[in-house]
């Protein structure tokens, strides 16, 4: 019997609530208000009478799944809100002092980065400000709602709807389903919402861009995309070590130099830092862990000095695209358009992402605006969100760096080499664009790597947590704040458990148990069979899929659990 779903009918559809989509919804209304005040003052044209706009989150509240490093390039801000310190936005503060450490083990070596001029100087953020983006998120939030627009939180889109071969929206998860694939006594079927226009600003490998992608074959003659994994903590620690808007970035210790990756701290206000690690999840060694990765960069005596007598105030992990400019895929299609990180649009090098994200979803809203007042809303006028993007500055800087992430592959001390010689170059090295290959071939098999089935190396990386500067995954997820309703079914699917059992178990020793960051997996073995049992600890996961980009068979998916559930950041 076919459920009976109920039809929400709307003009404008933004799926997922983070900047991307916040600022396209913010720019759009703030347009339509401007067209309409010319109408009004006589100018020819079309007024929009009640242009309906909605914001799709999958998150319990605005903001809650908002997690990023985070140091932003205001330009866009400034274009999108130019009023914003009048207008309270939650900056932590501007950066004025920028530093970048090698770490040994027990050494720091402060690099001369400061002696490049800012325009070469990648890491240099003079004029940014550091923020936290799940505040910036609940922030841009609610000059959305100011303006009309409606946000619908709880809600996760779990399906693309399509009329013949055109996006006409997107359905909603169904509530109250137990474990078992069965109705609940509160279930709740999903709604279709059906718009002119949708607009895909889902974040990071969003699970409906992912088909997307594939539908409508837009990632056509580009590299794959690549990721970043970011296992992040925010600590509260004593007055004056570090100052609000103050940036440090590391490259080495504890990564080693075929791993590419970094530690970064940002000073907030209320004395709080903002402490992390990226790891390229294009690495080799199934024994890498980089939560555990993180905990370590803790130990080095220069970040345990910063962190002495502080506590831990929120923990959280993501993945960022790291594949840059030629892994950017056709941003529009029949019926919508893909924004921010739904469509990799990140500057690894800069280690920047949130200018890029407002740019594209402002960018997208001017596209929109003339197909409202055009009342034309085919392929060929969405595309000029793509031609719009693809002239702008953001692009254009992306451009430049296209083959950083590339490059790195190599090691870091290669890949920094190479990278010196690009900027000459004009982002060129050996020629204009370098290839390269998904992140989960990258990983190499345990016997391949380490010519034994059972490494002694392996066992070297373990550290003791002392639940005061160390936290081992579970105490950690406990400070992301990450609840699911238990009673539902697993959204880590995984396709079939006997690779698990078996092949993944002999060749890669199930990697999935270190390189998720929330303790999602655990292979249990019975003492008495040996027979191996996976126990998915899904109520843990805090969406940062992780599993989805490394798994080596791709034997593992993320979908997005009932509405609601998952982390509860406020501060990342």
């Amino acid at each position: 019997m076919t459920e009976t779903r109920d039809v929400m009918d709307v003009d404008v559809l933004f799926v997922g609530g983070g900047i991307a989509s916040l600022s396209g919804a913010l720019h759009l209304s703030n347009r339509i208000k401007e067209h309409n005040h010319k109408i009004e003052q006589g100018q020819a044209g079309k007024k929009l009478d009640e242009v309906t706009i909605a914001v799709l989150e999958k998150a319990a509240f605005p903001g809650s799944h908002g997690i990023s490093g985070a140091v932003m390039d205001p330009s866009a801000l400034k274009d999108l809100v130019p009023d914003f310190l009048e207008k309270g936005a939650p900056l932590e503060g501007e950066v004025k002092k920028d530093s970048i450490y090698f770490l040994t083990k027990n050494r720091k070596i402060r690099l001369p980065f400061g002696l490049i001029p800012r325009p070469f100087n990648p890491l240099d953020n003079h004029g940014n400000y550091v923020v936290s983006v799940s505040r910036l998120n609940e922030w841009l939030a609610g000059l959305v709602e100011e303006n009309g627009v409606d946000i619908f939180p709880g809600f996760a889109g779990t399906e693309v709807l399509y009329d013949g071969n055109k996006v006409i929206g997107v359905r909603t998860g169904d509530k109250g389903i137990d474990a078992k694939g069965e109705k609940k006594g509160n279930f709740e079927p999903g709604i279709d919402l059906h718009a002119k226009v949708t607009v895909f600003g889902e974040g990071s490998r969003g699970s409906l861009t992912k088909t997307l992608i594939k539908h409508y074959n837009l990632d056509a003659q580009k590299n794959p995309p690549a990721f970043e994994v970011g296992v992040k903590e925010v600590w509260e620690i004593p007055e004056g070590r570090i100052q609000p808007g103050e940036v440090i970035h590391t490259m080495g210790y504890p990564l080693k130099s075929n791993t590419f990756g970094g530690g970064f701290i940002y000073g907030m206000k209320n004395n709080m830092i903002s402490l992390g690690q990226l790891t390229s999840l294009d690495y080799e060694d199934p024994f890498i862990d980089p939560h555990r990765e993180f905990q370590k960069l803790k130990l080095h005596p220069f970040v345990q000095g910063l962190l002495k007598d502080g506590k831990l105030v929120q923990y959280g992990a993501k993945t960022a695209p790291a594949g840059g400019f030629f892994s950017i895929p056709k941003l529009t299609f029949a019926g919508g358009m893909i924004i921010g990180d739904a469509a990799n649009l990140f500057n690894a090098q800069k280690i920047k992402g949130v200018h890029i994200a407002m740019r594209s979803g402002m960018l997208a809203a001017e596209a929109i605006l003339d197909c409202l007042v055009r009342d034309d809303f085919s392929e060929a006028r969405l595309e000029q969100y793509r031609t719009a993007m693809r002239d702008s500055k953001e692009i254009g800087d992306l451009f430049k760096v296209r083959n950083f992430h590339q490059t790195m592959q190599k090691g870091l001390f290669k890949g920094l080499i190479a990278v010196s010689l690009q900027v000459p170059l004009g982002g060129s090295i050996f020629r204009s664009r370098l290839e390269s290959e998904p992140d989960y071939v990258h990983m190499k098999k345990v016997a391949e790597l380490y010519g034994t089935d059972s490494p002694d190396e392996a066992k070297k990386g373990d550290i003791k947590y002392d639940g005061k500067l160390t936290y081992d995954k579970e105490t950690d997820v406990y400070y992301s704040g990450s609840t699911h309703e238990e009673d539902q079914p697993p959204h880590l699917k995984i396709k079939d458990l006997d690779i698990c059992y078996n092949q993944c178990a002999k060749e890669f020793q199930n990697p999935c148990v270190r390189f998720c960051p929330a303790d999602v997996y655990e292979m249990e073995r019975d003492e008495t069979t040996g027979r191996l049992t996976m126990k998915l600890n899904f109520s843990n996961c805090v969406h940062c899929k992780t599993c989805d980009v490394k798994d080596p068979y791709e034997n593992i998916t993320w979908v997005p659990p009932e509405g609601g559930g998952g982390p509860k950041y406020t501060v990342l």
